[in-house]
Formats: structure tokens, C-alpha cells, sequence
């Protein structure tokens, strides 16, 4: 007999676990269309995205967990439908797409899970509450900030994502923090560690 956790058989737990790592194979296709071989995966993003919207969380004065989860599970339906990135979207009815797949991943969870997903996922879509909006920020500084590792490393047309993107920063802390990333040398902290002279 398998374990029952809220309702809900421990392998069905499980299998939502399995199907989650599928996500460090999923490429962001975005990033695609500059050329970039092996960009980084949902998973990767979808970790800095957690741990941004955990320091903005701190920074706005509200309390981490939501945004955490909201940031966690943000891209967890791109699993199954993959990335698609903006030139795909205009031809698919995103939101539809993305709500059929949420909602048959998480079909099996124990209730309580699955509520609490619904309610912060319906949360981020609304983009009404402190906590969304800062999610939303990490989100998009995420995206930049990557973007401008990639610059670094020699893809000059990464630099028309960081053109754009910000004027859709909400809070002050997400602006402040793009500031900064903007001007700094980004692989400085490592330089630093391994004594090197710049």
C-alpha cells in the first residue's frame, strides 16, 4: 500500500519532484536568437530568481516567503510546454497554455500544496500585492542581469534586452540594484577571491 501525504499517494509527490527537474533541461530560448549555444536552463534561472526576489523581499520590508514561492514556482509549467520566448508567444495564447499545464502538474498534490500554489500563482498573474510586484522585479533583473553576463562574455547583442526591460522595474530596490549591476563589473567579486589585479 503506498503512503498517503494530505489525500494525495507519496509517488504522485514524487513524480511532481521528477517532473520539476526536467527544468534544468529546458533551455531559455530567448536567448537563442543572439546565438548563445547552451544558455542557461529554467532551473537556473528560475534559482537567481529566488534568491533576488528573497534580497528585494528583505529590502521592501516584506516578508520573504511568498515572493520565495512565487519566484520558485513561477516557470514550473515549463516543463511541459518548454520556454517559449516573444516571437513564439505571438502566436499561442500564452496564458491559456501556461494555466493547463499548471494546473495538471499539480493536480495530484495534497490539497493544502495545491492551494497554496493556486493562490500565489493566481497572486503574481493579478500583479496587485507588494509581494507579486517584487517577484515580477526579480523576474526582469534576473533576466538583466544575465543578460549582462552575457554581454560580458562577448554577446554584444545581449545588450537590447537591458535597453527595454528595466523601464518595467516597479520598485525602487529592483531599479537601485539594476543601477549598480549596470555600472559594475560583474565578474569583479571573483577576481577579488582569486587575487587577481584588475
Amino acid at each position: 500500500m503506498k503512503r498517503k501525504i494530505s489525500g494525495t499517494s507519496i509517488d504522485k509527490a514524487l513524480d511532481f519532484i521528477c517532473e520539476a527537474g526536467m527544468l534544468k533541461q529546458v533551455r531559455r530560448s530567448g536567448w537563442s536568437v543572439l546565438g548563445i549555444r547552451d544558455a542557461e536552463s529554467v532551473a537556473d534561472h528560475s534559482f537567481r530568481c529566488v534568491v533576488i526576489g528573497y534580497i528585494l523581499a528583505h529590502m521592501e520590508k516584506v516578508s520573504p516567503h511568498k515572493v520565495m514561492l512565487m519566484t520558485l514556482f513561477n516557470d514550473i509549467q515549463e516543463a511541459r510546454i518548454t520556454d517559449l520566448h516573444k516571437m513564439a508567444q505571438r502566436y499561442i495564447d500564452g496564458e491559456m497554455t501556461e494555466d493547463r499545464a499548471f494546473y495538471e502538474q499539480i493536480k495530484y498534490l495534497p490539497k493544502d500544496i495545491k492551494k497554496e500554489l493556486i493562490d500565489v500563482s493566481k497572486e503574481y498573474r493579478n500583479q496587485r500585492t507588494k509581494e507579486s510586484i517584487i517577484s515580477r522585479d526579480a523576474d526582469i533583473l534576473e533576466c538583466l542581469i544575465q543578460a549582462k553576463e552575457y554581454y560580458t562574455h562577448g554577446h554584444r547583442e545581449a545588450t537590447k534586452f537591458m535597453k527595454k526591460a528595466p523601464g518595467f522595474l516597479k520598485t525602487k530596490s529592483a531599479r537601485e540594484l539594476w543601477r549598480l549591476a549596470k555600472a559594475k563589473d560583474i565578474n569583479n567579486w571573483w577576481f577579488k577571491l582569486s587575487g587577481f589585479k584588475r
